[in-house]
């Protein structure tokens, strides 16, 4: 099975869904809380991975993520290090 990333990453949205979840000062098991609310079933630990860049991200969490940290799809998917 292939392996995909950029740049040494499987995500890119993984330092702004960090930045975002700090400001709004969450923990990531409150993030995974209320992403489980929303209906996307994530752990704490899944989280912690997206943020380094070891986890895929699917659409539709990165439109759920979006919504509970309230900042737009493409806010999170800005690399600002290009």
């Amino acid at each position: 099975m292939k392996i995909y990333d950029y740049k040494g990453r499987k995500n890119i949205c993984g330092d702004r869904v960090r930045e975002a979840r700090q400001k709004k000062r969450f923990t990531q098991e409150a993030l995974a809380a209320k992403l489980q609310i929303e209906g996307v079933t994530m752990e704490r630990d899944s989280l912690s991975r997206i943020e380094i860049g070891t986890r895929f991200v699917t659409d539709y969490e990165l439109k759920v993520l979006a919504k509970v940290l309230g900042v737009s799809s493409l806010w999170l998917l800005d690399d600002e290090n290009e």
